[in-house]
């Protein structure tokens, strides 16, 4: 949905071609004016405040994409103005395919869904760069300190708010939480899902075997 941050006319030219065909370009203008901000506001803060989880899209040079997810307690996602917010990014699976997309291309999109209380989502839609934790922490004093233990903040990501806007609640399930907490940091293969999915011992389908 995003423009350059110099245009700031919401959409995007396909978003307007597919409006014009699909017949919604006045519900969407609706959509852009009543609901679209290029900052956060008061509410928006606090409900990321709150979140426990966050949900990231980005896309490398090529425009190949990624979608990513992060975890962590309530204000794992520090906003530090209303144009501003930081996270932290993790060791993970070494891979950084995140990290690495924005070192090509710093468009970023954020997702936050509350399944729980609120049964809401925004989208934060913005450019991205990476920071190290010695040089963003002298200039932001209550940055957090990540709360997961055997784990230590490889970098922040800080983003720089262009679009922010509802996520509404029609079919986002209402979830409740259940049993112990979780453990965070482990490197236990099993405890962390293992082969799950059975990649290791699967091979690669040969081309053409697919429906299309």
């Amino acid at each position: 949905m995003s423009q350059s941050h110099q245009n700031r006319t919401p959409g995007t030219e396909g978003e307007r071609h597919v409006q014009a065909v699909m017949g919604t370009a006045e519900r969407a203008d609706r959509f852009y004016s009543d609901q679209m901000l290029d900052h956060l506001n008061p509410l928006m803060k606090d409900f990321i405040a709150r979140q426990e989880m966050l949900f990231v899209a980005t896309a490398d040079a090529r425009g190949e994409c990624d979608s990513s997810f992060r975890a962590g307690p309530p204000g794992f996602v520090h906003v530090i103005d209303d144009r501003t917010l930081v996270y932290p990014e993790y060791r993970g699976n070494g891979v950084f395919a995140s990290a690495g997309n924005i070192l090509e291309n710093p468009h970023i999109g954020l997702m936050f869904l509350d399944f729980e209380r609120d049964r809401i989502g925004l989208h934060v839609n913005g450019r991205v760069k990476i920071m190290e934790d010695e040089t963003l922490r002298p200039h932001v004093p209550d940055l957090p300190l990540p709360q997961m233990p055997g784990q230590r903040a490889q970098m922040w990501m800080m983003v720089q708010v262009e679009e922010a806007y509802i996520h509404c609640r029609k079919h986002i399930p209402h979830l409740r939480r259940v049993g112990a907490e979780e453990s965070w940091g482990t490197d236990d293969a099993l405890r962390k899902g293992g082969d799950y999915f059975g990649a290791k011992a699967g091979r690669r389908a040969p081309a053409g075997t697919g429906p299309w």
